[in-house]
Formats: structure tokens, sequence, C-alpha cells
């Protein structure tokens, strides 16, 4: 391996060990004693052990059951796992949190493409917002089969009579249709008897359907969202997250979303640890005030920082060498001067050079560029950037990232990245998602996307995660037992194709684990604090209902997550287990 070795022990895991037991002494009362479990620890040297005891936040013992027991105090709380599976806590290195939070607490559309379902998804969402705010987004028809009938074209007949209060302004995925029921419309003035561009009349009546100068009037008749709804928002993530095992998060965090987690640490309401990563073009300003890479806790970090040198293949704006196929198009270079960009302003490729002074900057300044890369020449530019980056700024510890990695040229590049040390940050759930119309698009170059095993034979380190909750093209889950199921078989959910896309890019199980735990910890810089289950790291676990080692890889994606423990508290059970 190219890539720096995983530490087996940090100076603070030996502090700890030291501090509880003292010299001599007594060893000390565990919290938490988890036994009878088959437990992968993640750490080569002691992969397997059948126990393991907690003392506040670390582990103090991961071994034999007569190891654990022997931290049993009169307060300690024992498990009984049933010989279930205990794993490593699954770090997740791409969300977009908030993006998450507002779909959960709000409307999700993206599988709509009929009447009975809209109206459902809306009066869901009308029922768990906060009083005053409005249902918008929602991206219907991503999923939706327009070749047997033409597509869905809703109408505020449908939602009207479910939101007399509250006001709606939906959205189809491709943001070709728009659709704001009677209380967005009257918010904005607009209706039939006054002619504006864009308001779509039948007779005397809106329809709904709005487009131009009526978009942008119910736009800015929309309330502001309130810190209160973002921290509901918040709430049903955190919760759905810690329900599916996820102990830590790599989030592409905005500058709104900070204070929400700040306030939720506050309360003691935070249940995964976040590495939030903000926009590459923010390292002048980090740097400004003395922010260094990881500066935080163990709870809320500021980790790396997210630059974008293209699009997305949802929309076909991925970079490539030749056009796509169904486009004729080679794809976009993100550009920096259009504030409406996902990325914000600053951190893209245009203007020239704008990428390279990005790294550059914040390189010397010792921060972790990760940038976002999908198309084959996309990716072998950034790499070039890199490259260039490491020869003539001084050495350091580097944990550069590609982010998605999608599509490679060939298995040359894959050595390229193992020669640089770069990391791909990849989000396996993409491959049997997007292979509904990848090799459409992209044709024979399709052998090479998502290709999870070329890179880590080349020695590339791998870290897993999910992208949720998504694309406006696409949804993405962030049940990591679906995400390493799409890793281990390449095929949907409905197990399709029978041997697997390009079956040669299959990963075994181990290799999938380590990239949801250990290397996730690695990337972050965490190595000697998380990520394995070793004594003095901290007690990030979970258990699962079923051996993932003895299933076949088809059933992985049903297995549920009974218990997670963040730091040694429970943050989610979901089946009681035998406590004494």
């Amino acid at each position: 391996m190219i890539y720096p070795p995983l530490c087996s022990c940090s100076v603070f895991a030996l502090a700890f060990i030291v501090a509880v037991t003292g010299c001599g002494s007594s060893l000390p009362d565990a919290d938490l004693i988890v036994q009878n479990a088959r437990i992968w620890t993640g750490d080569s040297a002691n992969p397997w052990a059948e126990a393991l005891a907690v003392r506040g936040e670390r582990l103090l013992a991961v071994g034999s059951g007569a190891e654990a027991r022997r931290y049993r105090g009169g307060a300690t709380r024992v498990i009984d796992a049933g010989g279930r599976l205990l794993t490593p806590g699954f770090i997740d290195n791409h969300t977009h949190f908030g993006q998450a939070g507002g779909l959960l607490l709000g409307v999700n559309l993206l599988d709509v493409d009929g009447g009975d379902s809209l109206i459902a998804r809306v009066r869901g969402a009308r029922d768990r917002l906060p009083e005053g705010a409005w249902i918008t987004g929602g991206d219907w028809g991503a999923y939706e089969d327009t070749t047997a009938r033409a597509r869905f074209s809703p109408e505020r007949g449908l939602i009207d009579s479910m939101t007399p209060n509250t006001g709606v302004l939906l959205q189809r995925w491709d943001r070709s249709a728009y659709l704001a029921n009677g209380f967005a419309l009257a918010a904005a003035a607009l209706d039939c008897a006054r002619a504006v561009e864009g308001l779509e009349c039948d007779g005397a009546r809106a329809t709904g359907r709005i487009s131009g100068e009526a978009l942008r009037r119910v736009r800015a008749a929309i309330p502001a969202k309130s810190f209160e709804q973002r921290l509901r928002e918040a709430r049903a993530a955190l919760s759905h997250l810690a329900e599916l095992g996820v102990t830590g998060i790599n989030d592409i965090t905005p500058r709104e979303q900070l204070p929400v987690y700040h306030e939720l640490k506050r309360r003691g309401e935070l249940l995964v640890r976040v590495y939030a990563r903000p926009t590459l073009d923010k390292w002048d300003d980090l740097s400004l005030v003395g922010i260094p890479h990881g500066f935080g806790d163990g709870w809320l970090r500021i980790g790396g920082l997210k630059g974008f040198v293209d699009g997305i293949q949802g929309s076909s704006t991925a970079r490539f060498y030749e056009p796509q196929l169904h486009s004729g198009k080679r794809g976009e270079w993100r550009d920096s001067t259009n504030t409406a960009a996902t990325s914000g302003p600053g951190s893209g490729m245009q203007p020239s050079g704008n990428m390279e002074r990005n790294l550059f900057g914040a390189d010397r300044a010792g921060l972790w560029p990760q940038v976002h890369a999908i198309g084959d020449e996309a990716i072998d530019t950034l790499l070039t950037l890199y490259e260039k980056v490491m020869k003539e700024n001084p050495p350091r510890d580097r944990r550069f990232r590609i982010i998605h990695s999608q599509v490679l040229r060939g298995p040359e590049v894959a050595k390229r990245f193992a020669a640089l040390g770069v990391i791909a940050e990849v989000q396996p759930y993409h491959a049997i998602d997007d292979m509904r119309w990848m090799e459409q698009r992209i044709g024979a170059r399709a052998r090479w996307a998502y290709a999870f095993k070329t890179l880590r034979d080349a020695g590339v380190m791998l870290t897993f995660g999910s992208d949720w909750p998504g694309t406006n093209a696409s949804w993405y889950t962030a049940d990591p037992m679906k995400i390493i199921y799409a890793a281990v078989t390449r095929r949907t959910l409905d197990g399709k194709p029978e041997g697997g896309w390009f079956p040669e890019e299959r990963l075994d199980l181990e290799t999938a684990l380590k990239a949801y735990t250990a290397n996730n910890a690695y990337a972050e810089g965490e190595e000697a604090e998380k990520g394995r289950l070793m004594p003095g790291r901290l007690a990030d676990f979970v258990i699962l209902e079923r051996d993932l080692f003895t299933i076949a890889p088809e059933e992985i994606k049903e297995v549920k997550a009974l218990l997670t423990v963040v730091g040694g508290r429970v943050t989610n059970a979901r089946a009681p287990f035998t406590s004494r």
C-alpha cells in the first residue's frame, strides 16, 4: 500500500488506559459491557472478539468475555448481544445533511409520477412542518418512465383542499415545470384577472403551473426558513441516521448549517459525529483566523474543503474527453462565477486558474482539499493539479480526496491515484442507480465507471458513503447495508442484472466494511480515535440483526441495525436486548 498504515494505538488511547487503571490499582468499573457478541473489530492484528467494555466515551477492553467481565461493577449495564454481529459504527463519507433533513421533514417527490402519490406526500409534509412553513422543492418525476405515456404534469386542484393555509411550490426534477397552490398564488398576488408572464390560466382560473415572472414572484413570497425549522429537520435526519447504524458523517456543510450543529451539540442532541466540510474557496477565511484542519472536538470538527471540477452525470454535465452519446456534449467545467451553483462562488474550475489557486492556497495553509470529479477528463485534470501541488509545496501530511471518482479513463488512472496517495471517496449506491442510463450515455466507457476493485487492487484507499439524499435527478439512501450490498453485488435492489453490472468490479465484504469504518476515520485524520474497536478508542459501534459474513450477499440489503452506540451512549435501539 502506498498510503500510510493505520496506526495501532494513539498517545491519547494509552493515556486513557493509564488514567482509568492507574498503576497497581484495581480495575475501573465499566459503564457498559456487551457480551456474547461476534465482534468484527476492523483491527487486522486482532480482527475478532466476543465482548467489549465501555467507560465514558471510550473502550476499556475488546476481547474475550472474561476480559470484559473484569471491568464489571455494581452499576455496570451488561447487554447480551445474543451472538449477533457487532461492528465499528459506520462513518458516511459524503452527506448533504441539511438537504436530507429538509426532505425528511418536508416533501420528497423524486419517485412520484402520479396524483395519488403526490397527494399523500404533500399531506405528510403538511402535518410534519411547523406552522407558517412552506412546502417547497420535491423534484417529482426523476424516475418516471415516459416511454409509455405522457409525463406527469400536476395542477393545483390536487393539493389545494389539503393546504388552505400552507404555501406550496413544487418543482419537477429537471426544473422544467413548477406547481404553486392557491395559497402561494395569493401570497404572490397572482390571479388570472391580471396578466403575468408565466402564469397559466384555464379561463379565469390559474392552474398553478407557473414559470418566468410568475415563478419569480412566488419565490419572493416564500418566508425565510426559521431556525426552529432547521432544528426540527436536523433532529429528523439525526434520528434516521441513528436507526441505520451511522455514527459519523462527512458533511457538505453550508454556512447556515453550522449554527444548527452547534446548538444541537450544546443541547446534547447531536447523535452523530460531524466532520463539516465548507467549500474550497473558504480556505483564505479559515487561514486568516487560524482555524486548521480538524478544528473542533470529537463531535464537531471543521474538516476538508470541497471543490468542484465538473458537473454530475444525472444532468449530463460531468466532463469527458469525448462527447456523451445522447447529448453530443463533453460536459462542463464547474463555473465559479455562477453564484447560483451549489458549489458557491469561488470553488469551481472557472475562471481559468481558479482551482489551481485554491488548491495551492489551501494546501499551504495546512487545509485538506477534497474535490468533486466525475467524468474521465475531470478526474485526470484534478490528479494533475494535485500532483503539481505536491511537487511545488513543502512536504506535509496530505490526505487529498477525489470525491465520487466515478468514471476512470482506464486502469492506469487507478495506478496514478495510488502513486500520489489520493483517496477515492466513492458512493457505491451510485453504481446501481446510475446503471439505468450510464451505458446509453457513455457507451463502452461505462466499463470503468465505479471501478471499485480496480482502484482497490491498485493500492488506492477507498472510503464509502451515500451522497444522501442525492441530487435533483436521483435519490440515494443513507443505509450502509444497501450501500455495502451495492459494492459486493453491483445489482439493483430488485436483483438486476443477475450476475451484477460489470461484476469484475465487485468487492469482498471485509474491504467494504473497512471502507465504511477505518478508512473513513483515516481520511478524516482520526484513525487513532475511531473506525476500529480497540481499547482507548471511542466507543462507537453497531449491533446488526444478522451476520453479514454468513448470509448470502444478496441478503445484506435487508439487514437492520438493532443497536447504535456513539461515545458509549445508545442513540437507537430497534429491538430489546437482555440487560442486567
